[in-house]
């Protein structure tokens, strides 16, 4: 009998890879990893996953690779938990008539200028925004908008280059440092610059045509935004949560999404629901734990079930509140040591407690989501008992960083 494969295109470090993997393996597939760089995936290592060694960024080597893949086994889908390479993987999906996102979708989606137009067409709520492509249009940008303003790529993730800015010295030190070369872009240089939507900080996860959960989270101090914590289900009314569902919605008609998972950023203003980002994937670790926690509905596996086309099943299966905390980085340095954590786990309620960075680890905090060392998540059947835990736990976890020398190789942290 030939075996059923998944092909999952390149990977996430510290996120949601390992449990694409497991949830495979569960759906008995046999998930087959396609990368630039295999070894650069601790996942593969740990599950000891087939992985094949590709351009990714080469569509028709990626061809040649899955045909070949199909002389040996049954491709039943391929997928992706990297946002980057989403377009690509249903670009693949159509080649080889398989269930899939629709790349064009996808690739306007992705674009943040392109997706801001098309929910403005539509009469979404949105922040105000312009596009820049140098310093002098940023300045003349953020004296049109009115300060404060948010510096953003048009394109990334995981709030890479996003900073509040409140002066026109910060508009100038951070559009410098994003088009001076030092930071990594995914695409020729383009800056959003957008209105300061200020609010409660919610998250929604769809899955289709539903929304499957909606929760809250907070983020660390200004210019940046490096989520600290999140809560499942976020404590709305029925009128809040409607129409933060109404509007989430919305944006899958206006930017031709509904194929698959989908994560609406939001902020809820005094003039409502301001829609942030709309991301054509599942959201990263740990929000697939979270809404499994609260509502026993597993996000990843049925995607896949999606993907090699099976029905997938939404219903929960409970109601509890599942609450997480990200570890982050204090200072930049190098790790010496992080301990606590096997404690932090053996605490009643306690679900998980990840470290992602092993001691003698560098550290260089930008302001984003790498700022994060580790996670701990916990459950309840109330939101008190769940952040009791979370916290205990918490608080039998310390780490320590010496600082680098000032003569050393390592350049300056955030910008």
């Amino acid at each position: 009998m030939v075996e059923r494969a998944l092909i999952m295109l390149e990977g996430t470090t510290n996120s949601n890879s390992l449990l694409f993997v497991r949830a495979a393996k569960y759906l008995g597939l046999h998930p087959i990893a396609l990368a630039t760089d295999p070894g650069s995936y601790d996942y593969i290592a740990a599950e000891r996953v087939q992985a094949v060694r590709v351009d990714t960024e080469d569509f028709n080597a990626l061809v040649r690779e899955c045909y070949r893949l199909r002389e040996m086994y049954e491709v039943a889908g391929i997928t992706s938990a990297l946002e980057r390479v989403y377009a690509t993987v249903g670009k693949l999906c159509r080649h080889f008539d398989l269930p899939g996102p629709n790349p064009t979708s996808i690739e306007r989606c992705c674009d943040k200028f392109s997706q801001r137009r098309l929910l403005a067409e539509a009469g979404i709520p949105i922040p105000a925004f312009r596009l820049a492509a140098n310093p002098a249009e940023v300045e003349s940008a953020a004296s049109d908008l009115g300060l404060p303003v948010i510096l953003k790529p048009a394109v990334g993730s995981g709030s890479s280059g996003v900073r509040l800015c409140r002066t026109t010295d910060e508009i100038t030190q951070h559009s410098t440092f994003l088009l001076s070369g030092e930071h990594i872009w995914q695409s020729s240089p383009r800056i959003l610059v957008e209105e300061f939507a200020q609010g409660p900080y919610y998250t929604a996860e769809v899955m289709g045509n539903e929304v499957v959960a909606i929760g809250t989270g907070d983020f660390g101090p200004p210019p940046h935004f490096v989520c600290r914590g999140f809560t499942y289900p976020a404590p709305l009314t029925d009128g809040e949560h409607n129409h933060i569902a109404d509007v989430s919605l919305e944006c899958l008609r206006a930017l031709n999404l509904g194929w698959g998972p989908t994560n609406v950023e939001l902020r809820l203003t005094s003039r409502g629901p301001i829609v942030i980002e709309v991301n054509p994937r599942l959201a990263g670790m740990p929000f697939p734990q979270l809404v499994h926690l609260a509502y026993g509905v597993d996000l990843i596996t049925e995607h896949i079930k999606h993907v090699i086309g099976k029905e997938w099943d939404l219903r929960r299966r409970h109601s509890r509140t599942a609450v997480a905390r990200h570890l982050v980085a204090d200072r930049d340095g190098t790790l010496d040591w992080i301990v606590g954590h096997s404690e932090a786990a053996a605490v009643l309620g306690v679900a998980e407690v990840k470290v992602y960075v092993k001691p003698k680890t560098p550290i260089i905090r930008k302001g984003d989501f790498d700022d994060c060392i580790g996670h701990v998540i916990a459950a309840s059947p109330s939101l008190t008992e769940a952040e009791n835990a979370l916290q205990h736990a918490i608080d039998l976890i310390t780490w320590s960083i010496t600082p680098f020398s000032p003569l050393g190789e390592h350049g300056p942290a955030w910008p």
